[in-house]
């Protein structure tokens, strides 16, 4: 699928990007489940996966039953890397194939689950949060690792959380929650429509058994497979 002929082409273009959508953020408001819209019972995660060789990246988007956590509907975008690798950036390397797997989805989900960051961002406009402008929809980042900011160790439990600081202001960009007990943390951050504390609860909510949430591990096999399938020049199984 093409690139957008409007989409950033430079690093320049892409920080000037990031500075007009970020005063967008809402970076507050409920979780799945509390509000009224007839799509809030879906929640859908999304990953990519790229083949450098022959410059695409494949998208995912899987959508789950925010209940049971049953798969209702599913596809995938293959397309050309739109934007070089640079720190900070990412979303504008993958937004488009993203929102291309979003787009070709069968049922609008609520909610959509990032593998990355929202407002945990050096510019509070990560891949989650520019994602939610674009698109409008209740978005959160649910991270592996935690880029360039500051925590301590949660507490064991299942549960457990401590602040995800940036050292530079002491600012709380999000949270390192323990999913499972005795299992390293991930790093919930707000997308946008969302507030953080609602952000952790609907993470912990979608992680009843892995460290990562269902969506996020549902997306990530997708688009794996879809890779291989792909290079095979088979279809998806």
């Amino acid at each position: 699928m093409p690139i957008p002929a409007d989409w950033p082409a430079t690093e320049a273009e892409a920080l000037t990007e990031q500075e007009r959508l970020r005063p967008l953020v809402q970076p507050y408001g409920p979780g799945p489940g509390a509000g009224t819209e007839a799509d809030d019972a879906l929640i859908a995660g999304v990953d990519v996966a790229y083949d450098d060789e022959r410059d695409l990246v494949v998208a995912a988007a899987v959508v789950l039953d925010r209940e049971t956590l049953a798969v209702v509907d599913e596809s995938t975008a293959v397309g050309r890397i739109a934007f070089p690798y640079v720190p900070g950036l990412l979303a504008f390397r993958e937004l488009p194939a993203v929102l291309d797997a979003l787009a070709a989805l069968r049922r609008t989900p609520g909610t959509v689950v990032c593998d990355g960051y929202g407002l945990a961002h050096p510019r509070r406009l990560g891949l989650a949060s520019h994602l939610g402008v674009l698109t409008g929809l209740r978005t959160l980042g649910v991270a592996k690792t935690p880029f360039v900011f500051d925590h301590h160790e949660p507490g064991a439990a299942r549960g457990a959380w401590t602040p995800l600081t940036d050292p530079a202001t002491g600012e709380e960009v999000g949270r390192a929650v323990r999913t499972r007990a005795g299992v390293k943390p991930v790093f919930v951050s707000v997308g946008h429509r969302i507030g953080l504390s609602e952000a952790v609860a609907t993470t912990l909510a979608l992680a009843p058994q892995y460290r990562l949430p269902e969506t996020t591990r549902r997306a990530d096999s997708l688009c794996r497979r879809a890779l291989t399938a792909r290079q095979r020049g088979t279809s998806v199984n």
